[in-house]
């Protein structure tokens, strides 16, 4: 287990190179007499095309997580370590994008990333950070996220502005339009999105929180895969479809070109004023098809061998489907509010997320105007995470998940409060102190409670 380290010099110099490169950016907007419009954190719209060919955006995350020990009198091999333990994530991004032609964009994201989770990121099905990976390192090393092309076709309508920001261009649309993403990026990019929990580098941490839990998307270990999207914005509706593809094996790495598995999504997203605030209610449906596992079949073929079962042993090509209620409103102009609802067939082995079935989560996020600290934030949330009933024979008989799988389970639903207070040290610059309840973790009754403490730096160019 990865215990406290500092952030190494590769990755400093990285975050170094990302600033100098940022400046010059600048340097150059400013040359060309180029207007940049300040950024909106979080946004994804596109726009038409303007003066400016290239963008250049960096950003930096460290998240520190600790836990004191807890109860537990047994332990597998996906199971939360009750010892104390303290670990730690680093990640440096470069957003670098370039006109094409009309209405479209390139956008390439390298990463150095470092560290690892609580655990090797196992014990918990809604896991404590959305900065840590299923895999790490202790030494920085460089990926490739994302790399995309996006279209955006002008329907007519209103014109509106849009501001710079992380892989998007300052500019023009209108609010009828297609937009067509191809290439290498994440699901959760573009679906499931919310204004007020979506994003661990500056909201919400554990996974069940800032996207729906039981929403099985397509995602190699870091979260990314392959895949196209078409977004449909009509008036206050969007209409947003997708095909991904999926790992060649369950929770495996998105390798090669191996359509037989692959994911269809479709989102229908509806936006409306509430006593003057803006809202928006999303319903999500997705399906997944390959070859995955039984838990009921796995679990009858280990009660007729004597063995512990295994979903790798009884795989065969099969569908996996599953719904999302996504909502957020804003309550004052300082206050917003948001819930999330869903639900997956409960018959198949989680395919590349986590082994939750069954999911629900909402709360509330308080601008810091009441204080005097307007750009400061404090955030509070709850989720529950349920399993099906062939889910819970299977693990219950000693079956391993993706992220859970304690040898034995005393099934109770998992619990999970987050609360954060995110301090703006600048305007670009945001420290996190974070605080995490977790009751019966990966649903076992018999471990836990134990409390997660948090602290994140996060910057951006």
């Amino acid at each position: 287990m990865l215990q406290y380290k500092k952030i190494t010099l590769p990755l400093a110099s990285a975050f170094s190179a990302l600033f100098i490169g940022t400046l010059s950016a600048n340097a150059m907007a400013e040359a060309s007499n180029l207007a940049v419009i300040p950024a909106e954190a979080g946004t994804t719209d596109t726009t038409a095309i303007t003066d400016d060919v290239w963008s250049v955006h960096g950003q930096f995350t460290y998240v520190n997580q600790w836990h004191p020990g807890f109860h537990a009198p047994y332990s597998g091999a996906n199971s939360m370590d009750p010892n104390a333990k303290n670990s730690n994530t680093t990640d440096v991004t470069l957003f670098l994008g370039r006109r094409l032609w009309d209405g479209a964009e390139f956008w390439i994201n390298p990463e150095y990333d470092q560290g690892y989770g609580l655990s090797n990121t196992l014990g918990m099905a809604g896991y404590a950070s959305g900065e840590a990976y299923k895999v790490g390192q202790n030494t920085p090393y460089l990926r490739l996220p994302r790399a995309f092309l996006r279209q955006t076709i002008n329907l007519g309508g209103d014109a509106q502005t849009v501001e710079e920001g992380t892989n998007q261009f300052a500019g023009n649309t209108t609010t009828n339009n297609v937009v067509i993403t191809v290439g290498r990026f994440a699901v959760v990019d573009i679906f499931d999105t919310n204004t007020y929990a979506h994003d661990p580098r500056s909201d919400f941490l554990n996974w069940s929180i800032i996207d729906s839990g039981s929403f099985d998307y397509a995602a190699d270990s870091w979260g990314f895969t392959n895949g196209a999207a078409v977004e449909w914005n009509q008036g206050n509706w969007t209409l947003r479809g997708g095909a991904f593809e999926l790992s060649a094996t369950p929770n495996g790495k998105v390798t090669g070109f191996h359509p037989r598995n692959h994911s269809f999504i479709t989102e229908l997203e509806r936006r409306y004023q509430w006593n003057d605030h803006p809202g928006k209610i999303k319903l999500l449906a997705f399906v997944n098809q390959g070859d995955m596992g039984s838990y009921r079949d796995a679990t009858a073929l280990a009660l007729a061998n004597g063995s512990t079962p295994d979903t790798a042993q009884v795989r065969h090509y099969s569908t996996n489907p599953g719904v999302t209620l996504n909502l957020e409103q804003e309550l004052t102009s300082d206050l917003g509010a948001f819930a999330r609802l869903g639900w997956n067939g409960g018959k198949k082995e989680a395919y590349e997320f986590t082994d939750i079935n069954r999911s629900v989560s909402g709360g509330f996020v308080l601008q810091g105007q009441r204080w005097g600290r307007e750009d400061d934030r404090i955030g509070l949330a709850g989720a529950v995470n349920y399993l099906s009933s062939d889910a819970r024979a299977y693990f219950a008989s000693g079956g391993m998940g993706i992220l859970v799988g304690d040898g034995a389970l005393n099934y109770a639903p998992e619990k999970i409060v987050e609360a954060y207070y995110a301090l703006a040290v600048t305007k670009k610059i945001t420290l996190t102190f974070d605080y995490q309840r977790v009751v019966n973790p990966a649903y076992n009754h018999d471990r836990g409670p134990f409390p997660i403490y948090s602290l994140r730096l996060h910057a951006e160019l």
